[in-house]
């Protein structure tokens, strides 16, 4: 057992916001810090890594006068202050002397306490349970300074941050043998449909794969046609940008319509074996519906595509949108890069594809099929050890480690 000692956040770091990143100063690749925005932030802590060493934006020493700012130092713990990304909760070490935009914050430790034990404590807090009450959420520094750390002595200290590295490096090498495991299928795909021009194959589009059927193609119902107010506790299910936002089929929100209401609106019924395209909100994600699914309609946020399975399987066409080098240099040409603030049902329809061998088709279902049992364990194994190491969260900082 330790003891522990709450101690409010002010009294063991200096919270220091951002600064305002002047646009011509934006795009320099090299300088002497790293100015690191929410983004950069963000992509360290999806990585699992710990610690920021760069940005995609620098700025040099005489820069710092008309920026008002000063270096934040080494080991301090950086997060978003407002809007959405704060829900996200994600923490990153300073790897080295770097500044902040106006939309994040550091905590900048003294001499009280250790960075990483800092580091790991403030992971546990829901920042987003502090933010303020507003259109726009956002976090005040002297709410933060009043959070409560619980505090031991620095070698106790230095010791419960160590377990908690070594925890943490296990479950970073999960992720990084699941991110190999996604490069692998991606290389498998590129090798196989790569160079189509190369292959002798012809090009058509999505619509020339489509079901030769009214409604191949489709959104959901707009406007007066389904309203929120129509939803039931239970009975059909309706499928939005939720369920095909993580690149994979999953159920989110459970959202429903009674029977009388899916007889208006049946022609919107998505089958097994749909490939679903978000074209609203997070736009340009990709999912196959599965064969177990229930009887179900889609959103007007879902672009639905029923496929002639003897030219195009849904595992071709999931994985030629999301890794092909053509159908994303023609999205991001047609969406004018907003990849994909400008997605719509016409552009889905005449993006091109290769008409590749069905049996080449199902040789890549097949191997994929292997991968993706592999990533299922994988993934099950990260979710109990992200169980075992909130245990251990839990007990170091209740003084039990």
């Amino acid at each position: 057992m330790t003891d522990l000692t709450p101690t409010p956040l002010g009294e063991l770091a200096t919270l220091q916001a951002g600064v305002g990143f002047p646009l011509e100063l934006q795009g320099r690749t090299s300088g002497d810090y790293p100015l690191a925005k929410v983004g950069d932030i963000s992509r360290v802590g999806r990585s699992g890594e710990s610690t920021l060493f760069g940005a995609d934006h620098y700025v040099d020493d005489e820069d710092l006068a008309r920026l008002n700012a000063k270096p934040i130092p080494t080991g301090s713990i950086l997060f978003s202050k407002i809007g959405e990304a704060i829900r996200h909760n994600h923490r990153v070490i300073a790897g080295c002397p770097l500044l902040i935009d106006n939309n994040a914050m550091a905590a900048i430790p003294n001499r009280r306490v250790e960075s990483r034990f800092l580091y790991h404590f403030l992971r546990t807090v829901d920042f987003y349970t502090l933010a303020s009450a507003t259109t726009v959420p956002a976090l005040r520094k002297s709410d933060l300074e009043r959070l409560r750390v619980p505090l031991p002595f620095l070698p106790d200290q230095r010791r419960i941050a160590e377990i908690l590295d070594k925890a943490d490096a296990l479950r970073a090498k999960r992720r990084a043998a699941l991110a190999q495991l996604d490069t692998l299928i991606q290389s498998v795909f590129l090798d196989m449909f790569g160079d189509p021009v190369a292959s002798g194959w012809d090009m058509t589009t999505v619509a020339g794969v489509a079901a030769d059927a009214n409604g191949a193609i489709r959104t959901g119902p707009f406007g007066s046609q389904l309203l929120h107010s129509e939803f039931t506790e239970e009975g059909i299910s309706v499928l939005g940008i939720d369920n095909a936002v993580e690149n994979e089929f999953r159920w989110g929100q459970r959202r429903f319509i009674g029977e009388a209401k899916y007889q208006q609106l049946s022609r919107y019924t998505v089958h097994p074996g749909d490939v679903l395209i978000t074209i609203m909100g997070t736009c340009g994600r990709c999912a196959i519906v599965p064969d177990n699914v229930p009887t179900a309609i889609n959103t007007k946020h879902l672009c639905c595509i029923t496929l002639d399975r003897t030219k195009c399987l849904p595992v071709f066409l999931h994985a030629y949108f999301l890794r092909h080098p053509i159908a994303r240099r023609y999205l991001a040409q047609t969406a004018k890069g907003a990849i994909m603030e400008g997605l719509n049902m016409g552009i889905i329809r005449e993006m091109p594809i290769p008409l590749a061998p069905i049996e080449l088709q199902e040789e890549f279902s097949a191997r994929l099929d292997t991968a993706t049992d592999v990533m299922t364990e994988q993934r099950r194994s990260d979710v109990e050890l992200a169980t075992l190491f909130a245990s251990l969260q839990h007990r170091a900082f209740r003084g039990q480690l």
